[in-house]
């Protein structure tokens, strides 16, 4: 009889403790708990935690980490049934929370965030994941809230949870979830942490996140941000930052968010061009021009792809690309929307057609715009140049230069290097040295051996011969393996009367590239000038048989 009773007794409170343990929501929130599993690149398992759905759509969160060198992601409900995650959509890596996508075939149960945090002392209760049956609670108290950020919580909690549950929801009496699992910062089994779902659930993409080194460890597919101007951001620094499977699915996310926008099937056109897929880029382009909502620019952009594809992939053939066509877009660009940048583009591209005049005006048309002045009369001496004015093509290099005053700025360097090389080529060695100059100060961090060599032309014609020298001698320091550089050195010493020291750099030249011709014709002249006739003789012959077509004339002028 007393066993009866004990028995009587005893179920009764057993119930009392099961529902003390188990909410009345409980069996519902436990639908939209599951297991996050991620997998490597080479398909082996990384990590798994735990999660919960916000939202029906499929919006998920849990912790960052398991998603590091993550290639492939998925998740496992209550249900048992398994789902592919569709991208990440928010993370930090210093909370270790993330927020991602799943493209479910079915509203999802979701649980409600809290909109208020959980002060000290509050009872709640982690909702472990359990696969096609009710998990039991665990329960817990609030023992403090730290805030941080915009109002949110950071909690310890004084709660008996290991770290088997990290990334599951902590909820309220009401059954909102308030806060996401930690991991364990010591060993103490009967202290927990948490951080504010509120904090987790607002998390976003920015166009700045694409730049982040920890972001970049995830190899999954990555949400855009919802303004489309950051969004196009993101599109365009992920280009040098993703990998380009990575950055290709990041250009269809962005079509399918913003399908009017142009910069989506322009960037995506890009990179099929990138593949010689021309026609594929054709359909993208023709596209942007129809579902665009910019339509000047989709024809702007239309004609840019196809004048560049003209001048840079002239041997991939595609027949309907045309510089004709490329011309027809940029007016059409134009007759929308009338912009400078529109008139440049037709006039590089009747450049192209080597339709020079016709460029040559719209340049010139050009030249009428305060920010586009200087690198239109530049364009318009080119111009010229292919007509073969060159009095001309300096006059309208001066106007270019001349929009500049002194001191030159950065901007002004372009011009005086051109207009350098034209007054070389009308014989104004002096002038030509002046420009090199001021284009030398202006670029000095960036001048390079070429530059060097070709001040010493100018100002060994203008005879200069100390400043000659001295950039000779730097041309050889910067390219000591060029030929050519060593080559004008030693002519240069000869002709000043430095014969010794054109017969040593012969002989470099000659170590250097024993198989040219140039340095044994200048060591036999430097050798005959200083009366060495035998041994200059021979390297002069030793010239001819390698080709030379000067040495037999300085063999006839030495012989005799």
């Amino acid at each position: 009889m007393k066993r009866l009773l004990f028995t009587l007794i005893f179920c009764p409170l057993s119930l009392l403790v099961m529902w003390a343990q188990n909410p009345s929501w409980a069996k519902k929130s436990a639908a939209a708990v599951f297991t996050l599993k991620t997998f490597g690149a080479d398909g082996s398992l990384l990590a798994s935690a735990n999660g919960f759905f916000i939202d029906e759509q499929g919006t998920a969160v849990s912790s960052f980490s398991p998603f590091k060198n993550a290639q492939r992601a998925v998740i496992i409900d209550a249900q048992g049934k398994e789902m592919p995650v569709d991208c990440l959509s928010g993370y930090n890596d210093m909370y270790d929370v993330a927020k991602f996508q799943v493209k479910p075939d079915k509203k999802m149960t979701a649980l409600t965030v809290a909109q208020t945090e959980a002060a000290n002392g509050t009872a709640l209760w982690l909702m472990p994941y359990s696969v096609k049956k009710a998990p039991t609670c665990i329960s817990g108290t609030v023992s403090s809230a730290e805030q941080f950020g915009e109002g949110y919580t950071y909690y310890t909690l004084a709660m008996d949870a290991s770290d088997q549950y990290v990334g599951c929801p902590i909820l309220n009496q009401q059954g909102e979830v308030v806060g996401i699992l930690q991991p364990s910062a010591d060993s103490k089994t009967s202290v927990a942490y948490a951080v504010s779902t509120r904090y987790a659930s607002s998390l976003r993409m920015a166009a700045l996140s694409f730049n982040d080194p920890v972001l970049r460890t995830v190899l999954l597919p990555k949400a855009l941000p919802d303004e489309q101007n950051e969004a196009t951001l993101a599109l365009f620094m992920g280009g040098s930052t993703m990998s380009p499977e990575a950055y290709s699915q990041l250009v269809d996310r962005y079509i399918q968010k913003f399908p009017q926008s142009n910069d989506g099937y322009v960037y995506r056109a890009r990179l099929k061009v990138a593949k010689d897929d021309f026609q594929g880029a054709d359909e993208d382009m023709r596209m942007a021009v129809s579902e665009g909502s910019v339509k000047d620019d989709a024809h702007y952009q239309y004609a840019q792809l196809i004048y560049q594809k003209n001048i840079y992939q002239s041997d991939k053939p595609y027949e309907p690309w045309t510089l004709d066509m490329a011309l027809q877009e940029s007016r059409a660009a134009a007759s929308i929307n009338p912009q400078p940048v529109y008139t440049q583009q037709q006039a590089n591209i009747l450049y192209a057609m080597q339709q020079y005049d016709a460029a040559y005006d719209l340049y010139m048309q050009l030249t009428q715009n305060e920010m586009m002045r200087a690198e239109s009369f530049y364009a318009a001496a080119q111009c010229k140049t292919q007509k073969n004015d060159k009095q001309a093509a300096l006059a309208l290099l001066d106007s270019a230069v001349n929009t500049f005053s002194k001191p030159y700025v950065k901007t002004a360097a372009p011009y005086l290097f051109a207009r350098a090389q034209a007054l070389f080529e009308a014989k104004q060695y002096r002038p030509s040295v002046a420009d090199y100059n001021e284009y030398g100060s202006l670029m000095s961090a960036q001048l390079n051996a070429q530059f060097y060599f070709l001040r010493e032309q100018a100002e060994f014609a203008g005879h200069l011969y100390q400043q000659a020298l001295d950039d000779i001698r730097r041309a050889v320091e910067m390219g000591p393996n060029d030929l050519v550089y060593r080559a004008e050195k030693a002519n240069l010493e000869l002709r000043v009367g430095m014969t010794d020291d054109a017969i040593a750099t012969a002989k470099e030249c000659i170590s250097i590239h024993p198989e040219a011709s140039d340095g044994y014709l200048l060591l036999g002249l430097a050798q005959c000038v200083k009366g060495q006739k035998p041994e200059g003789l021979q390297q002069l012959q030793k010239a001819k048989e390698l080709g030379n077509g000067q040495a037999q004339s300085l063999i006839d002028k030495y012989a005799k």
